[in-house]
């Protein structure tokens, strides 16, 4: 597969500590229109505590602190968190309504829709299921063998295109506007998974939840997404 990288936000060099590219001081179009505006307006879903943005509007968590550090040392304005959901990111990049979305899975499809930064961190697809995993689930492929079983996913993820693409149909998955969401799901007994990245909720036994993580699934990249 081949992916397109664009050289803006180079936040893998930037976590090892390396200089980032003298780029930052060309007439590159988005750094340009950046610095007029004043700001960086970036897209956020919710994924606290790697993404959160408070009622005041206030972003908080690992990835701002990522793109915080790349965006001061590349000389460019703050950013200025949007939010949005998950599945209105990657339009809204194409529509021009931000300048870059703050963490997204990038997948082939994806990068034939938009321009994506080096990735700063990867993870593998997991399973949430109540304690003890009463259903025995171990993945996507054993999902697909289970017709009773229904599965949450985020609306316009990564893994609900890898459970279509799995076998999984349509009217077995639950859809849901963000991670909190798909928790809740679970544990409300309205589905027997929910499908999210390994990491993505922190100390889910604390929340009544345990991971299973798919050793199936292929590892997914994470990057920003450039308009």
């Amino acid at each position: 597969m081949s992916w397109r990288t664009k050289p803006f936000l180079v936040l893998l060099l930037t976590l090892i500590g390396h200089s980032l590219p003298a780029r930052a001081g060309t007439a590159d179009p988005l750094l340009a229109s950046i610095r007029k505006a004043g700001q960086a307006k970036v897209a956020l879903g919710s994924a606290p505590p790697y993404i959160a943005v408070s009622p005041d509007g206030k972003a908080t968590g690992y990835v701002i602190e990522v793109i915080d550090l790349a965006l001061k040392g590349m000389g460019l304005p703050a950013l200025a968190p949007v939010l949005t959901a998950w599945d209105a990111q990657i339009p809204g990049l194409q529509a021009h309504q931000f300048d870059f979305s703050g963490a997204n899975v990038i997948t082939e499809a994806r990068c034939k829709a938009v321009l994506f930064t080096a990735p700063f961190y990867a993870m593998r697809d997991a399973l949430y299921v109540l304690p003890g995993n009463p259903k025995h689930l171990t993945g996507f492929s054993e999902l697909a063998r289970s017709p009773e079983i229904k599965l949450a996913v985020v609306r316009g993820s990564s893994q609900e295109a890898y459970a279509l693409k799995k076998g999984l149909t349509p009217e077995r998955l639950v859809l849901v506007t963000d991670i909190q969401a798909g928790a809740a799901t679970v544990i409300g007994h309205r589905a027997d998974a929910f499908a999210v990245g390994q990491f993505t909720i922190v100390a889910p036994e604390q929340k009544g939840l345990e991971v299973v993580v798919d050793e199936q699934a292929p590892p997914a990249w994470v990057g920003c997404g450039i308009s």
